[in-house]
């Protein structure tokens, strides 16, 4: 094994050893995530997208991989940092070694690094941009050219869908936006019979319309949601005509589309261990994040949603719903990949609203709303 370095652009230099594909000098930020199994999930997760993926338990790939378990095809992160890459995985569903999927899929690997240097150092200053090298020989240079780069803004773009495709059932009609879905996700919705369309980022709201949906889901998805303009102008388009279920970065798009705000969280939330509380009924879930973005808390007053969870780490905003439509959304990830299972009955909620609503007919707003640059 050669050896490898990640290079921050604070100068800080951390040493440790190849594994997975050769370095290709891409700048991205650099995050951590704290569950201790569910790597498969993490490597594959669309909302990793240009990001290198600091794994803070010690030890990575000791069940292999296996065809089950990814989020997508395509996994879109751009490294992945750990403190040892098991060689010999066990387990009887393994197919490959983690560092033989890396390579395979063109992605680099470190391994043998302080890891807990590393996230000490995330939480206390920030996340940061960062480069694996295979020298140091020009180090000057690539301080200077990580510090001058600038983090992509167009990552929804990269992992949405093509164009729709149908996961046809006899179910509700749900139309699922892909802003770089989960397939857990799509496996939560058919596994309860729904008809799913999903569809591409860019679909505007009268195209959604057309399709005559139940229901719209706004999935997951990477980067900064003032970002995905598309989405903001599509949930503002839908509300009102159609009960709406936001997942991470939707339910930041909901938040944007009613006049409240985000702003980037320090170090962001990313793990399968964050617990979140239920306000209503003082349930407290373990959840799956991941996310370096969330809805202000102050922004919220001046709207028409309220704060349903809020997270038990840190207070911030986990939940929204509105006060007089079938609109309702959460920062973490209840379709559960790779757990834990808590909060898997939002998708439950979702389908009774629909039925609700189908039986009903959609509520009209009790109040005059108005959007910002309406």
């Amino acid at each position: 094994m050669s050896k490898r370095y990640l290079l921050l652009e604070d100068g800080t230099v951390y040493e440790g050893m190849a594994f997975g594909a050769e370095v290709n000098r891409f700048i991205g930020e650099v995050v951590f995530q704290t569950g201790m199994t569910g790597y498969q999930e993490t490597l594959s997760d669309p909302s990793y997208c240009n990001q290198m993926v600091v794994m803070t338990y010690p030890l990575i790939g000791n069940y292999g991989i296996n065809r089950d378990d990814f989020e997508t095809v395509r996994p879109a992160l751009q490294a992945l940092i750990v403190k040892e890459a098991a060689k010999f995985p066990s387990n009887f569903r393994s197919e490959m070694s983690l560092g033989q999927y890396l390579k395979q899929k063109g992605i680099p690997g470190l391994e043998g690094i302080d890891t807990r240097s590393l996230v000490k150092k995330i939480r206390q200053t920030g996340t940061m941009k960062g480069v694996l090298i295979d020298d140091l020989s020009k180090l000057d240079q690539l301080i200077s050219e990580v510090n001058h780069a600038s983090l992509q803004t167009d990552q929804v773009s990269q992992v949405s869908a093509v164009k729709p495709y149908i996961v046809p059932g006899r179910g509700s009609r749900v139309v699922l936006i892909d802003y770089g879905m989960k397939h857990g996700i799509l496996r939560e919705l058919t596994e309860r019979g729904c008809h799913v369309t999903v569809v591409p980022y860019d679909i505007t709201s009268d195209e959604v319309m057309q399709l005559q949906p139940d229901g719209v889901m706004l999935s997951n998805g990477p980067g900064d949601p003032k970002d995905v303009t598309e989405g903001i102008d599509l949930v503002k388009g839908l509300i009102g005509q159609v009960p709406i279920f936001g997942i991470c970065l939707g339910h930041q798009l909901i938040a944007l589309a009613c006049d409240a705000n985000t702003e980037r969280l320090k170090f962001g939330h990313r793990g399968a261990n964050h617990p979140v509380k239920c306000i209503e009924s003082g349930d407290v879930w373990m959840t799956s994040q991941n996310h370096g973005y969330t809805v202000s808390r102050s922004s919220i007053e001046q709207t028409f949603l309220k704060v349903t969870h809020i997270a038990i780490n840190d207070d911030s905003v986990e939940g929204l719903e509105h006060e007089n439509l079938p609109i309702f959304s959460v920062q973490f990830h209840p379709e559960s990949s790779p757990g834990p299972h808590d909060s898997n009955l939002l998708f439950d909620q979702f389908i009774e609203l629909m039925n609700k609503e189908k039986s009903g007919g959609v509520r009209s707003c009790q109040k005059e709303q108005t959007f910002v640059g309406s």
